[in-house]
C-alpha cells in the first residue's frame, strides 16, 4: 500500500473525532460534484452506533470512571439543549471589555440620544469594571490599559460623575502617570477629536481619495481586512470633514493632560514596539508619508475629493441596505451612523435607523447594569454546539439537531461579497459569523457549519447536498497562495501596512492563520478527503512552515497557542496525517508539558505579548477541552495527562450541569481586543468528554 493509504490507516487508528464516524462504523458514501468535476464523499452516519444513548460500558479508569463521565455528559447535554432558541439556533454573549460601553455612551451624546436612566446603568457597569489601581483592562485578569481608561473616564464624566469621585480620581492619576491622551491609541484620539478634546492634526492622515485608488495600486482598500475596510470607509468621511461637537466646559478633559494641551507634542512615536530594524525603517517611512499627506490635505489641490466622497457614500449605502449592520460589528456601525449624519442625513433616515437598531441589539441589560457587546455570534455558537452534541452521543437525527441544521442551511450566503474581487471565478457559498453579513462570509464558521451538517441526519438530502457542494467549492476556492486559509479574504497579506500610523493596533490585515488552516484540513478530512487532496497538500505545507519551535501553533482567534495547536491537530488527524511524524509528536509533547497541577490547561492572554507565557495560565474548562481534543486527535487517548484532564472537567462541572470560564477565551485583535464567549464553557467540555467516551468504545 502506498504512503497515502498508510496515512489513511494511521488516521483511522489515531483520530477519534470525527474519525469514528468514518472508520469504525458503516458508511454510505454520497458523492457531490464540485470544482469542475472533483468529487467529495460525505459519510452518512448509520443510526444507533456511537450516537446511541445506551452505549455499552467503555471505561474503567481509576480517576474518571464510566458512570461519572456518563453523568457529566448527560447533565451538560441537557443544559445545552435547554438553551437552544425555538428556531434551532444557539447564541451566547461575546463579551468585550469596557471600551464598547464607553463608546456607546459617548455616541449617545454625539447623536443627542441620551437616556439618563440607561446611562446610569452604564456608569454602574463601568464602576464594576474598574481595577484597584483606577484603570480599565482589556480582559479579566489583565493590567490597566491607557486607552480603555481614558474612554471610561470620559464617558463617566460626560454622564455627570464628579471629577472628585474616588473612581475618577484613581483613573485620572493612572492616565496622567501613563502620559495622557497623546499616548493613547489612534481610535481613542479620533473619538476625542470628535468632541474637540484632541486636535485633528494629531490624528493620522487618511485622505478620502483612498476610495479612488485602483486595484493595481500597492495600497487599496481591498488589501486590508474586511473589519478594517468597514471601519475605514466611514472614517474617511469623518476624517475629511473633521466634525467637532463641543461639550460644556464641565465635561472637558484638560485635567488629563500632563502639560497644557497647547504645549503637548502630537508627533507619532518613531520607535516600534517590539523593536526591530525592519519595523523601525517602515514605521518612519510611513510617518514621513503621513506628514506629506497632511501637507497636501491642507495646502494642495484636491480635484477628486468630491468624487471620492461620493464613492465612499455609494460604498456605504450598498452595504447598509442589507440586514445585520455594517460588517456586523459595533465600530463599523457607529462610524457609519456618524458619517451619514456628517453628510446631512436626517436621524430618521432608514439607513441610520437600521444601524441604530443593530447597535441596540448588542446591548446586555439587567435590572442594575447595561453594557454593550461588539457583535453577536449565532452561526459560530450553533455550529459548535451541534458538533459537540453529536460527538457527545446525541442521536444525529435528534429533532433539535435537525432544527439546528435547517437553521444553518437557511443562513448560507449565496450572493457575492468583497472577497470575490480577488476570487472572481469562485461562486458564493459561505456562512456568516452573525445572523446576517452577506458581504463578509466567514471561513471559520463555514467550515464548522459544514462539519456539523455532514454529521446531522434527517435533513432534506437534496438541499443538504446543494449546501455542502456550494460551501465546499467556496471554501476551497478561498485558499491562499501560501497554502493557508484566512478568515474572510484570500491573500490579504501585505503585513507592511501594519506599520502605517493609522494601524497602531497591528491588525489591519487578514492573512492566512494556523487555526483557520487546521480547520480547513479538518473540513476536508470530515468530508472524506485524505492528505493527497491538492488543497490539503498545500495546507500541510503551510502548517509545517508555521509551527513554533516549541511544537505549538499560534492561535489567531482563540487564546492562544493552546487554541492554535488544538485546531491544527484536529485538522491533521482528520485529514489522515501520520500521527507518529516528529512534528506531530512535538505538538503532543508541548500540550502535555503545559498541563497544570490541577489537571487542567489554561493560557493567559499575555502570551500574545510574551511568548514565554505560551500555554501557561490558570486552568479554565474551555482551554482544558481544547487541549484534550488536540491530544485525542493525535492519538493520545489515554495516559496520565488525559485522565487528569478528564478529572478536571468532571470536578469543575457546576451544580446545574454546565461549566464557567472565569477568564477570557477569545481573540478579536491580538494585544488590543479580546472576547469572552460565554457558551465556550458550555459546549467545548461536553465535546471533549464525548470524544473521550467514544474512543474507548
Amino acid at each position: 500500500m502506498g504512503a497515502g493509504g498508510r496515512c489513511r490507516r494511521e488516521a483511522r487508528r489515531c483520530f477519534p473525532s470525527p474519525g469514528p464516524c468514518r472508520a469504525r462504523y458503516p458508511e454510505s458514501p454520497r458523492s457531490f460534484n464540485v470544482l469542475g468535476g472533483a468529487l467529495f464523499h460525505m459519510p452518512v452516519l448509520v443510526s444507533g452506533d456511537v450516537f446511541a444513548e445506551d452505549a455499552s460500558p467503555i471505561m474503567t479508569s481509576p480517576t474518571a470512571v464510566r458512570s461519572e463521565v456518563d453523568h457529566a455528559i448527560s447533565r451538560a447535554r441537557d443544559v445545552l439543549l435547554a438553551t437552544q432558541a425555538p428556531d434551532g439556533h444557539w447564541v451566547g454573549e461575546a463579551e468585550a471589555n469596557s471600551t464598547i460601553t464607553s463608546e456607546y455612551l459617548l455616541l449617545c451624546h454625539l447623536l443627542d440620544r441620551v437616556d439618563r436612566e440607561r446611562e446610569a446603568k452604564m456608569v454602574r457597569y463601568l464602576r464594576e469594571r474598574q481595577l484597584a489601581d483606577g484603570g480599565y483592562s482589556l480582559y479579566d485578569g489583565g493590567s490597566a490599559n491607557l486607552s480603555a481608561t481614558i474612554k471610561a473616564y470620559f464617558a463617566m464624566k460626560v454622564a455627570g460623575v464628579s471629577v472628585d469621585d474616588p473612581a475618577m480620581a484613581a483613573a485620572r492619576a493612572l492616565i496622567l502617570e501613563r502620559g495622557g491622551p497623546v499616548q493613547a491609541d489612534v481610535f481613542t484620539k479620533i473619538l476625542l477629536a470628535l468632541f474637540g478634546e484632541y486636535d485633528w492634526r494629531g490624528v493620522p492622515s487618511m485622505p478620502v481619495e483612498i476610495m479612488l485608488l485602483p486595484r493595481w495600486s500597492f495600497f487599496n482598500l481591498l488589501e486590508v481586512s474586511y473589519w478594517s475596510r468597514t471601519v475605514i470607509v466611514p472614517l474617511l468621511i469623518l476624517m475629511d470633514s473633521k466634525p467637532v461637537m463641543r461639550l460644556p466646559e464641565s465635561c472637558r478633559l484638560d485635567e488629563l493632560w500632563p502639560v497644557p494641551r497647547e504645549h503637548a507634542s502630537l508627533r507619532f512615536p518613531r520607535i516600534p514596539r517590539p523593536f526591530s530594524p525592519k519595523r523601525f525603517i517602515w514605521k518612519n517611512l510611513f510617518i514621513g508619508v503621513d506628514d506629506a499627506l497632511k501637507g497636501w490635505e491642507r495646502l494642495g489641490p484636491r480635484p477628486f475629493r468630491g468624487r471620492a466622497i461620493e464613492a465612499a457614500l455609494r460604498w456605504l449605502e450598498e452595504r447598509l441596505a442589507v440586514p445585520g449592520g455594517l460588517g456586523g460589528i459595533f465600530p463599523a456601525m457607529t462610524n457609519a451612523v456618524l458619517a451619514l449624519r456628517t453628510l446631512g442625513y436626517p436621524e430618521d433616515h432608514p439607513l441610520i435607523r437600521g444601524q441604530i437598531k443593530e447597535i441596540e441589539n448588542l446591548g446586555v441589560e439587567t435590572t442594575d447594569s447595561l453594557h454593550y457587546a461588539p457583535c453577536v455570534s449565532p452561526v459560530w455558537d450553533t455550529s459548535l454546539a451541534a458538533n459537540a452534541l453529536i460527538e457527545s452521543g446525541l442521536a444525529p437525527d435528534h429533532p433539535q439537531l435537525v432544527r439546528a441544521g435547517e437553521w444553518m442551511m437557511d443562513k448560507q450566503i449565496t450572493v457575492p461579497g468583497d472577497w470575490q474581487v480577488k476570487r472572481p471565478d469562485v461562486p458564493p457559498g459561505g456562512w456568516p459569523f452573525q445572523y446576517h453579513n452577506d458581504f463578509y462570509p466567514d471561513l471559520d464558521d463555514s467550515a464548522m457549519v459544514m462539519m456539523a451538517l455532514a454529521k446531522i441526519q434527517g435533513l432534506d438530502p437534496e438541499r443538504k447536498a446543494r449546501c455542502m457542494e456550494r460551501g465546499l467549492a467556496w471554501f476551497v476556492g478561498m485558499q491562499g497562495s501560501d497554502g493557508g486559509w484566512a478568515s474572510f479574504d484570500a491573500d490579504n497579506s501585505r503585513l507592511v501596512f501594519n506599520n502605517i500610523p493609522f494601524a497602531d493596533h497591528g491588525a489591519l490585515l487578514d492573512p492566512s492563520t494556523e487555526d483557520l488552516t487546521g480547520r480547513g484540513l479538518e473540513l476536508l478530512g470530515t468530508l472524506g478527503h485524505g492528505p493527497d487532496h491538492p488543497a490539503a497538500q498545500r495546507a500541510l505545507g503551510f502548517i509545517r512552515k508555521t509551527q513554533h519551535e516549541t511544537g505549538a501553533w499560534y492561535g489567531r482567534w482563540g487564546v492562544n497557542y493552546i487554541y492554535g495547536t488544538w485546531s491544527v491537530l484536529r485538522g491533521l488527524g482528520a485529514i489522515g496525517e501520520d500521527c507518529s511524524a516528529d512534528y506531530v509528536q512535538r505538538a503532543i509533547a508541548w500540550i502535555e508539558q503545559r498541563q497544570n497541577d490541577d489537571g487542567g490547561w489554561g493560557e493567559t492572554l499575555a502570551s500574545y505579548e510574551d511568548e514565554t507565557l505560551a500555554g501557561r495560565g490558570e486552568s479554565i474548562p474551555s482551554q482544558t477541552a481544547w487541549a484534550l481534543l488536540g491530544l485525542f486527535a493525535a492519538g493520545r487517548t489515554e495516559g496520565k495527562a488525559v485522565e487528569q484532564g478528564i478529572r478536571y472537567l468532571i470536578d469543575t462541572q457546576t451544580a446545574d450541569g454546565s461549566w464557567e470560564d472565569p477568564l477570557w477565551n477569545g481573540t478579536g485583535f491580538p494585544r488590543v481586543f479580546y472576547l469572552k464567549y460565554h457558551l465556550y464553557a458550555k459546549y467545548f467540555p461536553l465535546w471533549a468528554l464525548g470524544v473521550y467516551r467514544g474512543t474507548a468504545a
